[in-house]
């Protein structure tokens, strides 16, 4: 009998998601609150929840501002996720998410973190030391990274964790994830517009994709996948490219999670030693499943395998 996988997810700017439902909204005008929900998230500690959420034994590192850690202590206690948190000073910071159920248009509002020092970083790194003292199988790397550390975070991250033995997986944007690319990762996933960014050159259509992204796996990446929204995923690695297309018609409660849903899905199919284009399917179900969902959750395992047997995957061209 193997062991559960050593799982270990960092989430350096977490946010408290607040889920507000507005019927009709309009800019400019009052607006009338229908429902609100407030979901500990951020995306690392999505990526930790997700993968609590199907079975597997996961930490999640980083920074919470003490302020209103508990909505994060609770959270983390009902879905069994060590909790190995750094709490810094103030309060983690808030993103607004509009739903207007009308309209089918979700509005996002973003609020910047809470500045750190480098001290709060050192103390992050040592939890993370005491967490991979026994071993460690995955790191993974997600979000942004808040003002006081340094864009090149990740890419030591990178490395510290490989050097260990760990397969990092890093889902980011800007700058943070160019100086991480040549660190490479063993998994990576931007969308569409970081794509173009990391290669400097235009993906107008799907063979773009591939070609860019077999670039990047050229350069030592091992997996590159590009989430395209409603037309999918291109998945790419070393062996060739596949798409995954979700099913016509999948009905969106929210977006909040739904790409980190998809990096729980990866991680969850490699752990199965699932082959990639069984693994395309898996990890747009589990976004699939994200969308059905107000807020930051997934629905039961057994609904996630329905959405996933509804995903057409195909193979692309990866000359």
């Amino acid at each position: 009998m193997t062991s559960s996988p050593r799982i270990v997810a960092l989430s350096l700017n977490a946010a408290i998601d607040q889920t507000i439902t507005v019927p009709g909204f309009a800019a400019g005008a009052v607006n009338r609150v229908a429902a609100s929900q407030a979901d500990a998230g951020g995306k690392g500690v999505n990526v930790a929840c997700f993968l609590a959420h199907v079975g597997h034994p996961v930490a999640l590192a980083g920074l919470l501002g003490r302020d209103n850690v508990a909505l994060f202590a609770r959270h983390f206690a009902a879905m069994g996720v060590t909790d190995i948190t750094v709490h810094v000073h103030g309060a983690t910071r808030t993103n607004l998410k509009i739903v207007d159920p009308d309209g089918g248009i979700i509005t996002d509002l973003n609020f910047p973190g809470p500045g750190v020092s480098g001290g709060d970083f050192d103390a992050v790194l040592r939890a993370l030391e005491r967490a991979a003292s026994d071993g460690l199988d995955w790191l993974v790397l997600s979000g942004s990274l808040p003002a006081g550390l340094p864009s090149t975070t990740y890419a030591e991250l990178i490395t510290w964790g490989q050097r260990r033995g760990a397969r990092v997986v890093l889902d980011t944007s800007g700058a943070p994830l160019a100086e991480a690319i040549s660190a490479r990762p063993d998994i990576v996933k931007p969308n569409r517009t970081e794509l173009e960014t990391l290669v400097g050159d235009p993906v107008p259509d799907r063979a773009a994709i591939v070609g860019a992204a077999g670039r990047l796996v050229a350069g030592g990446i091992g997996l590159v996948v590009v989430s395209l929204g409603a037309e999918g995923a291109v998945l790419r690695d070393r062996d060739g490219a596949w798409l995954a297309v979700p099913p016509d018609h999948i009905p969106v409660a929210s977006t909040v999670g739904a790409g980190d849903a998809m990096v729980a899905g990866l991680i969850h199919a490699a752990i199965r030693g699932l082959p990639l284009a069984a693994a395309a399917k898996l990890a747009t179900g589990f976004s699939l499943g994200a969308l059905g969902e107000i807020g930051p959750r997934l629905p039961d395992p057994g609904r996630i395998e329905t959405l996933a047997g509804r995903v057409t995957v195909m193979p692309l061209d990866a000359a």
